[in-house]
């Protein structure tokens, strides 16, 4: 039923772009849960580990909302269970090459 309900709701153009947009968020987010997972911390451990609370570690668990959290506390995080954050530029092969006015409208609309 979810399959179905996931499919139906790609079919439309303003959703697809929308999932698109936000791919990258929920790649890192999913990175971050089974670092967790494998750690096998619970909120309130990590928040303890990093002189936190547990409802601030949800916050930087959980998609949307507008949190972007520092690289500081990103690696706080990390290092609470045993990880290291690394942080890359990688080339947008679907801005690359084009004008700057162009690139800004591309980066507007996702």
């Amino acid at each position: 039923m979810a399959k179905t309900f996931k499919a139906r709701a790609l079919s439309r153009p303003h959703v697809r772009r929308e999932y698109d947009r936000l791919s990258d968020e929920f790649a890192f987010l999913d990175e971050i849960l089974k670092a967790r997972a494998e750690s096998g911390l619970s909120q309130a451990q990590v928040a303890a580990r990093i002189g936190t609370t547990q409802s601030a570690v949800a916050r930087l668990e959980s998609a949307g909302g507008g949190h972007s959290p520092s690289i500081t506390t990103l690696q706080r995080y990390a290092s609470a269970l045993g990880y290291k954050v690394q942080v890359r530029l990688v080339k947008d092969s679907a801005i690359a090459g084009k004008t700057p006015r162009t690139r800004a409208r591309v980066l507007r609309t996702g």
